[in-house]
């Protein structure tokens, strides 16, 4: 069989483009081990904490926990439907997807043994919205690409774990997370593992937001109106989400409050929303020669391996 394979002929690979400038970030920013962060002094502090305040950041930590799973488990079906598509640049970087979400995973679990001592069935903290999401959206639409990878299938998946998944609530709550630690001086290893999560989480909402405005470039509006219909359809699950963690107590600790979760949430979301509806009106190779926006990776700057 003849194969013809990108790196051994004349295209090698096209380092302009934005996946490979994210693949190198991955390679400078990406390099941590959740094995190498001290959790000793966040088990001190863990325990200076009152009731409250603790089943608060276990009840997000439980939820950050069983994200990040899901999404390990999920994200497959995208990797592979990019190499079929022959996007190699793409997959490179996508290779560090699948490593990074697996260190969320790993750094989480150290957290709620080590510090929290937290063995339980902690699915009590997933309310309707979040299992709506986790437990049946994210599987259903980055499963699907196991038997459908159309444009509008592709663009279903992302939408579903880049901007809703990740977008709306990872980054939403990893955001509050750190800053309920950082305005506290609490726990310091989670602080640190914390940026890291957010450095990786920067990269792959980049990635989501250029995959989806490639898609529209390439195909249309019909892809479009896959990308608005399927936000249109995840957002109350997703804001109901945010919802769920302050219908749970009668007080909020650490200062929280809805509005501000939500604000950011939705500032968030609708600035990576105007990028990808610019691309309308953008060929596919202006997509494919944008550069990566300055604040994609300003998270990059907290996290760096020597912190």
């Amino acid at each position: 069989m003849i194969r013809n394979l990108q790196t051994t002929g004349p295209a090698g690979l096209d380092r302009d483009l934005l996946p490979m400038r994210l693949w190198e970030r991955a390679k400078r920013f990406g390099i941590w081990n959740p094995s190498d962060i001290d959790f000793s002094p966040d088990r001190n502090d863990w325990w200076k904490l009152d009731e409250l305040e603790r089943e608060v950041i276990l009840h997000l930590s439980a939820m950050f926990q069983a994200g990040e799973e899901s999404v390990t488990l999920d994200l497959l079906p995208l990797i592979e439907v990019v190499a079929r598509e022959g996007w190699l640049e793409e997959e490179l970087y996508l290779t560090s997807f699948l490593w990074e979400e697996a260190k969320h995973v790993d750094v989480f679990r150290r957290f709620l043994d080590e510090v929290a001592d937290a063995r339980e069935d902690l699915s009590r903290f997933h309310g309707p919205h979040y299992r709506s999401l986790f437990y049946e959206s994210l599987p259903e639409a980055l499963g699907a690409l196991k038997q459908d990878d159309s444009p509008q299938a592709m663009a279903r998946a992302s939408v579903t774990y880049n901007l809703v998944v990740e977008g709306v609530l990872a980054e939403t709550g990893y955001h509050a997370y750190h800053e309920i630690l950082e305005q506290h001086d609490l726990m310091p290893g989670m602080r640190r593992a914390v940026a890291h999560l957010k450095s990786d989480e920067a990269r792959h909402l980049a990635y989501g937001v250029f995959l989806l405005s490639r898609l529209v470039a390439q195909h249309g509006d019909t892809v479009w109106e896959t990308i608005d219909s399927q936000m249109n359809t995840l957002m109350p699950a997703a804001l109901g989400t945010i919802s769920e963690i302050f219908d749970a107590y009668e007080r909020m600790p650490f200062g929280l409050t809805l509005d501000a979760f939500s604000s950011y949430a939705l500032t968030q979301f609708q600035r990576r929303y105007a990028r990808i509806e610019r691309a309308r009106h953008q060929s596919l190779d202006q997509i494919l020669g944008q550069r990566l926006e300055d604040d994609e990776g300003t998270a990059e700057t907290s996290a760096s391996p020597a912190s």
